[in-house]
């Protein structure tokens, strides 16, 4: 890492307001280094939606200080329509350029995106190993899986529609994957809490497309939910952060993001958290090559076009929608 450039100080009790799309147990020992470390900085964190964190973000008359959201493409939307402040000090200079974009967003946890099952409901040998063999699994088992597979809404969220895209960029066979989830009758679902919750009552015995910091630190206190890292490709997200152009209090923000990329603030990330850190030198396990981070590029730009936006779901649907009829059918047969 590059030496860094000393910042500014602030004034004592300096407010510093997050607006965040990411529950705040999640980083909680990240907020509580950095108020260790800068007793001077009170932190106001708000726990949003990533819709809300969007709001908050075009608010011109209360703007909050940093942005934090798991909604990729907005993040790079509004960092390209001027929002994000540009961060060439500090830690931000040294940040790995594959996880950040014109030095104005950063990409800073790691988060491989898993499958999440109910061994005890489902057959000992039925492989969802590969997004292949999961795709066989769904066609041989329609009857079991009808209308207990759960997947995200990509028209409610955001996420999931990045996920989406994703899926679709790295394989011409997903469209095949989408139309036998539709087959299945494929319950969409606007979080992973909500996908999560539903494995664990039983409504679902299967998830595709789960946030794997969420699922990991569900599925720890719930043993009947297995996790599965495809083999043939795993996508990774990141959650994106940036310094508001208009921040009220800049050098604390800018002190916030600065410490959220250092080594320091990453290795809390890291092992306190469920969360993982893009730094390989940092984390416990190496890359993978199955992991497929999503890259901080124009792609995710093309996602915040609306017009683009409604082709894409239009598509969605129509293979999606196409063959459920079967399973709709069926339904009135009880899960076996």
């Amino acid at each position: 890492m590059a030496a860094f450039l000393a910042l500014p100080s602030v004034a004592l009790a300096t407010p510093l307001s997050i607006a965040a799309a990411l529950d705040r147990p999640a980083i909680a020992p990240v907020l509580a280094a950095f108020e260790a470390a800068h007793p001077e900085i009170d932190v106001h964190y708000a726990d949003l939606s990533t819709r809300a964190v969007e709001r908050r973000t075009h608010d011109a008359a209360h703007p909050p200080d940093v942005v934090i959201s798991s909604a990729m493409p907005s993040q790079m939307a509004a960092a390209n329509a001027g929002f994000a402040a540009r961060l060439t000090d500090g830690a931000a200079r040294a940040w790995p350029a594959r996880f950040k974009w014109r030095n104005t967003v950063f990409g800073f946890t790691f988060e491989p995106v898993v499958l999440a099952y109910r061994a005890d409901q489902l057959p000992p040998d039925m492989d969802l190993h590969s997004h292949g063999a999961l795709f066989r699994a769904l066609i041989a088992h329609r009857s079991r899986l009808c209308g207990r597979v759960a997947i995200y809404d990509p028209a409610r969220s955001a996420v999931g529609y990045a996920l989406y895209r994703a899926d679709a960029g790295h394989t011409a066979r997903f469209w095949q994957l989408v139309s036998a989830l539709g087959s299945v009758d494929a319950q969409e679902m606007p979080t992973t809490k909500t996908m999560l919750d539903g494995l664990s009552s039983g409504r679902f015995v299967l998830a595709y497309n789960l946030i794997g910091s969420y699922a990991r630190q569900y599925a720890a206190t719930h043993p009947h939910i297995e996790l599965v890292e495809t083999d043939d490709y795993t996508l990774v997200l990141s959650r994106m952060v940036f310094v508001h152009r208009r921040a009220p209090h800049p050098i604390a923000a800018r002190r916030f993001v600065n410490y959220l990329l250092s080594p320091a603030g990453q290795r809390v990330l890291a092992r306190q958290t469920a969360l993982s850190t893009p730094l390989p030198d940092v984390r416990d396990t190496p890359d993978a090559a199955r992991f497929m981070p999503i890259a901080l590029d124009a792609g995710l730009l093309a996602q915040a076009d609306d017009s683009q936006r409604q082709r894409d779901l239009a598509q969605w649907a129509e293979r999606f929608t196409a063959s459920d009829i079967a399973c709709r059918s069926s339904r009135s047969d009880p899960p076996r």
